[in-house]
C-alpha cells in the first residue's frame, strides 16, 4: 500500500488479476476455470446487484478473506504482545531523552 487508499500492484499481483479475468471469461488463454475467492474477487449476479441497490462497492460482494487460524494460546499472546509494546514504549522515551538533550544544545 502506497497509503491508505492507494495500492501499487506488484508483477505478480497483475498477473494474477489478469489471469482470474481471462478464467472468468472463459477466454482461450484461460489457465483454469474461475471460482470466487473472499477478499479477492466474486462473479455476482445481476440479481444480486440489484438486492444491493445496483451499489458496485466491491466489499459487497467480495467480502473478507478468511482469516489465519491462530494457534497461540491468549494468555502467550498478551504476554508476548505486552512484552513487545513495552520494550517499544522504553526505546520512545530514550529517544526522546536523546532529542530533548539535542534540543538543549542548540539553544
Amino acid at each position: 500500500m502506497v497509503d491508505r487508499v492507494e495500492r501499487t500492484f506488484s508483477e505478480d499481483d497483475i498477473q494474477r488479476i489478469a489471469g482470474t479475468f481471462r478464467n472468468w471469461r472463459g477466454r482461450d488463454s484461460a489457465q483454469g476455470e474461475y471460482e470466487d475467492v473472499p477478499g479477492f474477487c466474486k462473479s455476482a449476479t445481476l440479481d444480486e446487484i440489484e438486492a444491493a441497490g445496483w451499489a458496485l462497492t466491491p466489499g459487497r460482494y467480495v467480502g473478507a478473506p478468511e482469516a489465519p487460524e491462530d494457534s497461540e494460546p491468549i494468555d502467550e499472546k498478551i504476554a508476548r504482545l505486552t512484552k513487545s509494546l513495552t520494550e517499544a514504549l522504553d526505546e520512545s522515551a530514550r529517544l526522546d531523552a536523546v532529542v530533548r538533550e539535542q534540543l538543549g544544545r542548540l539553544s
